[in-house]
């Protein structure tokens, strides 16, 4: 049997990371968070509560999910001889991780970035931990997770926006990535690079665009604004003025996508995953309103954050060269977060 590792295995992708692998394998999943943003094991998991020792806890007839309730970085500082207290503690004939996905972050939507960019900046700690502790595990594959805000914001003004290729991030010729968050996903990739070039290992990164989903919460804007369309307001609120865009991709899209680059990228090198689609939130709120049958006005919020004008990806390599391609319309994603919003509120 494998044992695989979820750092940040309730937030929102790590989740969806850890159901897939529950349900596509036999294996084991030990995932870890410490709740600050994520949410319990009990609200999402389909697998029944089994037993509680401490900060673990397991669920499932089979036992094959093994939930941490800690910070991620205690656990790095502290468990050295992974094998060894992996099968004290949780599980038998385990030696190392085959696959460790990294999804442990500091993370919010545009408030948090641009509301708090020294705590975003934690990112940094995070992730410097988390290098130096794969390189003395050396697991199997290592899933690190960039962010398109790793590219230059001066790619993504509103008069010299392009569709962001792989390419456009260059070690040796930088540009500004997007705040603190940007910056620390930057570093992120660099240690992903050394990592895999110095120590060996396989590494995966990738740079999602904007992925939404049934199950994300509402700090973020497509499930926010669904969540108004459900309630059938009118005005619909839209933060700045709606014209900025953004390359939305569903979240089984990503992690189908991720499981896809594992097989194929190994040396640290990022790839984007996104639709190649830039849609601006005003054509996002057209698109659900014509799925609810409704036509209201829509109301400017322009004090509010709004990030950059416009991110989107070129996605000629993954599509082409790698020879993967998103297969969830935008109109069929959003159909389904905002049958999930209503469900939600109890609207029939």
């Amino acid at each position: 049997m494998k044992y695989h590792l979820v750092s940040g295995g309730c937030g929102f992708v790590g989740r969806n990371m850890v159901k897939r692998l529950y349900n596509t394998t036999e294996d084991t999943i030990i995932f870890i968070d410490n709740l600050s943003v994520g949410t319990h094991p009990s609200t999402w998991l389909d697998a029944p509560w089994r037993k509680k020792e401490g900060v673990m806890e397991v669920y499932g007839e089979d036992e094959r999910l093994i939930f941490l309730h800690q910070d991620f970085r205690h656990f790095l500082r502290n468990v050295i001889d992974v094998p060894n207290f992996v099968r004290d503690n949780y599980a038998p004939d385990f030696e190392r991780f085959s696959d460790v996905f990294h999804f442990a972050a500091i993370v919010g939507g545009r408030a948090t970035i641009e509301g708090d960019p020294m705590k975003v900046a934690l990112d940094l700690s995070i992730d410097a931990e988390f290098f130096y502790w794969v390189t003395r595990q050396k697991p199997d594959r290592v899933l690190y997770p960039s962010s398109s805000a790793a590219y230059p914001i001066d790619l993504q003004t509103e008069g010299d926006a392009i569709a962001l290729a792989e390419t456009d991030i260059n070690f040796k010729k930088m540009g500004e990535p997007d705040m603190t968050y940007g910056w620390s996903k930057l570093t992120g990739e660099y240690l992903a690079k050394i990592a895999a070039e110095h120590y060996d290992l396989s590494v995966t990164c990738i740079r999602p665009f904007s992925g939404y989903g049934e199950d994300q919460d509402l700090t973020y804007p497509i499930p926010a604004i669904a969540a108004r369309i459900a309630r059938r307001e009118d005005p619909v609120e839209v933060w700045g003025t709606g014209r900025q865009g953004r390359d939305f991709v569903h979240i089984d899209d990503v992690i189908d996508c991720i499981l896809y680059a594992m097989d194929r990228v190994k040396d640290g090198s990022a790839i984007n995953i996104g639709r190649g689609e830039l849609l601006s939130f005003i054509e996002i709120i057209e698109t659900l309103c014509d799925i609810e049958g409704y036509n209201p006005q829509i109301k400017q919020l322009l004090d509010k954050p709004v990030g950059v004008f416009s991110r989107y990806s070129n996605m000629d390599y993954v599509n082409n060269e790698l020879g993967w391609t998103a297969s969830i319309s935008v109109r069929e994603g959003m159909g389904r977060v905002l049958a999930a919003q209503k469900k939600a509120q109890g609207i029939g």
